[in-house]
C-alpha cells in the first residue's frame, strides 16, 4: 500500500507547525477508497456479462410450444435453461430461463473447444507428422529404422496413411531392414479404459487421443451382400496386420426386416484379435459401412501401419514398437494435416468426439510444448479470463463434451457466442455448425425452418443441449443456447425444435 501523504507535504510546506487532527480526513479517504474500490467491482462484473445484462429484464416465459414438448418429454421445466437474444445484444434477451446455472452441455461443449482454437491458432493452423530414414537407402532397402513422429493430428485417416506411405515408397524404399518406430510422446496423457464411459469399449467416440492417431482408432467394415453365395463379405479398412478378422456373415431370409442390423449380426469381441459375428446381415439392407474400434487400440497404429505398408507391397525385417527419434536427424519429409479450419468443421457437423480432444489437447501444446488435459485446462481458462474475466467459466474437462463433470452457463456460452459472430474467424466457425434440417447431426430435425439455423447438438444419457445462430423472420439473427440435466433428457429434442421454429418466427 503507498504511504499516507502528509497534509501540506505536496504544497512544500512544512507541516511541524501545523496543529490538526487527522483522523476525521483518514476515515473520509477510508470511505471513498471503499467507495471507489466497490464501483470498480461492479464494473468489471458488468464488463464478464454480456451486452444484454445491461438492458431491461428479459422475459422469463417460456414458449408454450416449448414447455408443451417438455411436459410431454416429462422434463421439468427446473432440469433446462433457455436463452434467445439478438447476436448483437443491443437488446433485451427474448427469452432468458435459468441462464446462469451451470449445467452439462454435452457435446456442445465443443463450441468452446473449436472457437478457443480458431482464435488462438488460426483457421489455417495445421498438423504435422515428420518421417525420419535412420540409415541410407540401398537398391530400395532402408538400412535402419524408420521413424514417424506424431504431433497430434486429428486427421491421419486411411487415405493419407496410405499417402505417406506412398510418398516413402517414392523415395526408392521399397523395404525396411530395421524397425518402424513410431514416437507418440507429444501427448503425456493418463492410460484410458474405453469401457469405463459407457461399457461400450468398441464404440469409436470411447477411443482415447493419440499424439500418432490412426483412422481415429477405427476399423471401417464394408459389407455387402451376395444373394447368390447366401453371404455377405466383409472388407476392413485399414488392413490391421495380426488380425484375424472374419470375412463373411450369413444372409437373413431375403425378407427380412433390415431394421437394428448391427444388432442382429451380434458382434463378438472376445479375441482381442478378431473381429467376430455370430448373427447374421439382412440381404434387405444393402451395402453398408460399420465402424469398430477393435480391442488393444494403444496398439492400433502399430497394426495399422504395418498392415498398410504390407498390404502396398513392403517389405519388413523388424517389428513396429513405440520409440522415440534420436537426436538430431533430420525429417525426410513432413505429412501435413488439413486445416483447422477443416477440422472444425468436422468436429461440429458430426460431434467428433477424438478429434475434439486433438484440438483440445494442441491448446496446451502449445502452450507447454507437451500435451496433456491439465495444460489444456489452464490454457483455455486463461484465454477465457483474458476475454471476459472469470465469470462463469467453463469447466471443458476433456474439451469434447463427452464427460459427465463438464459445465457451462447459458449465460457464459451466450457470451461467447455473441463475441464470436463479431469474430473474424466468424464465417469458419459459424459454418462449421450442422444446419437445422439439412446435414450433419440436424438433417433429420423436424424444424419446420429448415435451413434457418446453424446448431450444434449435444447428447449423453442425462444431457441434451443445442446451441448457435437462427435467423428470424424478422430479420434479426439470434443466439440461441438450450440445455436440459435430466434422466429423460434424450426426449428433449422435439422441445429443441419448438424452440427453433419460435425462434425463427421472431
Amino acid at each position: 500500500m503507498p504511504a499516507v501523504m502528509k497534509p501540506g507535504a505536496a504544497c512544500g510546506v512544512d507541516s511541524a507547525p501545523m496543529q490538526f487532527n487527522p483522523s476525521p480526513l483518514r476515515k473520509s479517504l477510508t470511505a471513498l477508497g471503499a467507495l471507489l474500490t466497490a464501483h470498480v467491482t461492479a464494473s468489471l462484473a458488468l464488463l464478464a456479462q454480456p451486452v444484454f445484462a445491461q438492458t431491461p429484464a428479459a422475459d422469463n416465459r417460456i414458449p408454450a410450444a416449448v414447455e408443451s414438448a417438455l411436459q410431454r418429454a416429462k422434463i421439468p421445466r427446473e432440469a433446462v435453461s433457455l436463452l434467445v437474444m439478438d447476436v448483437d445484444g443491443k437488446t433485451a434477451p427474448r427469452l432468458a430461463w435459468r441462464t446462469h446455472q451451470p449445467m452439462n452441455p454435452a457435446s456442445v461443449m465443443k463450441l468452446v473447444t473449436t472457437y478457443a482454437a480458431l482464435d488462438q491458432l488460426g483457421p489455417a493452423y495445421v498438423w504435422r507428422t515428420p518421417v525420419y530414414l535412420g540409415g541410407p537407402v540401398v537398391d530400395g532397402t532402408l538400412r535402419g529404422n524408420l521413424y514417424i513422429q506424431g504431433q497430434g493430428d486429428p486427421k491421419l485417416v486411411l487415405e493419407r496413411l496410405w499417402l505417406m506411405l506412398r510418398r516413402l515408397q517414392g523415395m526408392g524404399v521399397k523395404a525396411i531392414a530395421g524397425d518402424i518406430v513410431l514416437d507418440r510422446s507429444a501427448f503425456q496423457i493418463a492410460a484410458h479404459d474405453a469401457a469405463t464411459f459407457d461399457n461400450e469399449p468398441w464404440r469409436p467416440y470411447n477411443a482415447s487421443p493419440d499424439a500418432l492417431l490412426i483412422n481415429y482408432k477405427a476399423v471401417a467394415l464394408n459389407i455387402a451382400p451376395d444373394s447368390g453365395a447366401g453371404i455377405a463379405r466383409i472388407q476392413y479398412d485399414p488392413p490391421m496386420f495380426g488380425m484375424d478378422n472374419q470375412t463373411t456373415v450369413p444372409l437373413a431370409a431375403t425378407n427380412a426386416d433390415c431394421g437394428d442390423w448391427r444388432t442382429k449380426m451380434q458382434l463378438d469381441m472376445n479375441n482381442p484379435q478378431r473381429i467376430a459375428f455370430t448373427g447374421s446381415y439382412p440381404a434387405n439392407c444393402g451395402d453398408k459401412t460399420w465402424s469398430i474400434a477393435p480391442a488393444q487400440p494403444e496398439r492400433f497404429a502399430a497394426k495399422a501401419i504395418e498392415g498398410m505398408w504390407r498390404d502396398l507391397g513392403g517389405k519388413l525385417t523388424g517389428a513396429v514398437r513405440d520409440g522415440g527419434v534420436p537426436q538430431g536427424l533430420q525429417p525426410a519429409f513432413q505429412l501435413e494435416s488439413p486445416a483447422l479450419s477443416e477440422v472444425v468443421r468436422d468436429i461440429n457437423k458430426y460431434s467428433n468426439n477424438i478429434m475434439a480432444q486433438h484440438v483440445f489437447l494442441t491448446l496446451g501444446m502449445q502452450r507447454t510444448g507437451v500435451a496433456s488435459f491439465e495444460a489444456s485446462r489452464q490454457a483455455l481458462a486463461q484465454w477465457w479470463q483474458t476475454r471476459w474475466g472469470s465469470a462463469e467459466e467453463p469447466q471443458p474437462d476433456n474439451g469434447a463434451g463427452l464427460s459427465r463433470s463438464a459445465s457451462v452457463t447459458a449465460n457464459g456460452l451466450g457470451l461467447m457466442l455473441q463475441n464470436a459472430w463479431a469474430s473474424p474467424v466468424m464465417p469458419e466457425f459459424v459454418s462449421s455448425m450442422p444446419i437445422v434440417g439439412v446435414d450433419g447431426t440436424l438433417r433429420r430435425s423436424r424444424s419446420k425452418y429448415a435451413g434457418a439455423a446453424h446448431l450444434k447438438t449435444g447428447t449423453l444419457r442425462d444431457s441434451a443441449a443445442l446451441a448457435g445462430y437462427v435467423d428470424g423472420a424478422s430479420g434479426h439473427r439470434y443466439v440461441l443456447v438450450a440445455m436440459a440435466n435430466h434422466a429423460n433428457a434424450v426426449a428433449a429434442r422435439a422441445a429443441w425444435d419448438a424452440l427453433v421454429d419460435w425462434t425463427a418466427a421472431q
